[in-house]
């Protein structure tokens, strides 16, 4: 074979493989350059948010990024506490205020303790009761996956504004910015719901729980003075069915304190049932 058409071949063959690789080595490239372009572009939109909005943004997370806001939610409300209910079986944790938690206990005007967070989903649920239904505008997705929204009675009246105005939850500036600030300003002047007497903070009455254990009775900077009801009752020391002589006696524990739970086993609101 000449030797020229033989190098001739040669070379043709060796620009056709080298093509077949560089074709290899872009395909196993397109995919990193894909994800790069595309957090280039995000980078890019948030970037330009922030500077039409002077730098201040909400917390970014991925149901911000990702997918359309959920419509309102409008219906019939169940209190589960109060700051949260449930409607269409869809819970719903009210924005920027905290209310006590279900087994939280408070202290009244003359130092008795009493279950602040029952009275704070008792007064919740008459207040929905009064105009039905209530609807709810969807703000975020929390880390329970419950639906935070802002929500108003069928009226119009702010939830949130009047639990907090009430006394019955808290502003909680970590989400509020302030938002409810006048409100609950104006119920510690007037010392009405968790204001007639001495209280923890929701938010440090679950950080002193967050083991799961019995509710204490003495909330964190308060000094607690000796529980001693007119009947002459008491909370001190903790009491069995067997050691207490009366109904009477059984009632005002499960009413008034923070272990008095214990003696109504089957929760129908009945303490000490041999005795009553």
């Amino acid at each position: 074979m000449d030797r020229s058409r033989h190098d001739n071949r040669s070379d043709q063959w060796r620009k056709r493989t080298g093509a077949r690789r560089r074709r290899a080595i872009l395909l196993a490239s397109a995919p990193k350059r894909v994800v790069v372009i595309t957090v280039a572009a995000i980078a890019a939109l948030i970037a330009q948010f922030f500077m039409q909005h002077g730098g201040k943004g909400p917390d970014l997370n991925l149901s911000n990024l990702v997918g359309p806001s959920p419509a309102p939610i409008v219906g019939i409300a169940s209190v589960i506490d109060g700051d949260t209910i449930e409607v269409h079986g869809q819970r719903v944790r009210f924005n920027g205020i905290d209310a006590p938690e279900s087994g939280q206990y408070c202290d009244d005007a003359k130092g008795f303790e009493y279950p602040c967070g029952r009275r704070s989903a008792e007064a919740l649920d008459k207040f929905l009761a009064a105009s039905r239904p209530v609807q709810c505008k969807f703000i975020d997705w929390d880390r329970y996956g419950r639906f935070v929204g802002d929500c108003q009675r069928a009226d119009g009246t702010s939830v949130a504004a009047w639990m907090v105005e009430h006394g019955q939850a808290l502003d909680w500036p970590r989400y509020s910015h302030g938002a409810y600030a006048a409100q609950q300003a104006k119920a510690e002047a007037a010392k009405v719901g968790v204001w007639v007497g001495a209280f923890q903070a929701p938010w440090y009455w679950r950080a002193a729980h967050a083991d799961g254990t019995a509710p204490s009775s003495q909330p964190l900077g308060i000094v607690n003075r000796k529980l001693v009801a007119q009947s002459g009752y008491s909370c001190e020391p903790r009491r069995t069915c067997k050691q207490i002589s009366s109904c009477d006696e059984a009632q005002w524990y499960l009413q008034n304190c923070s272990w008095g739970g214990k003696l109504d086993r089957d929760g129908d609101g009945v303490a000490c049932e041999t005795l009553c």
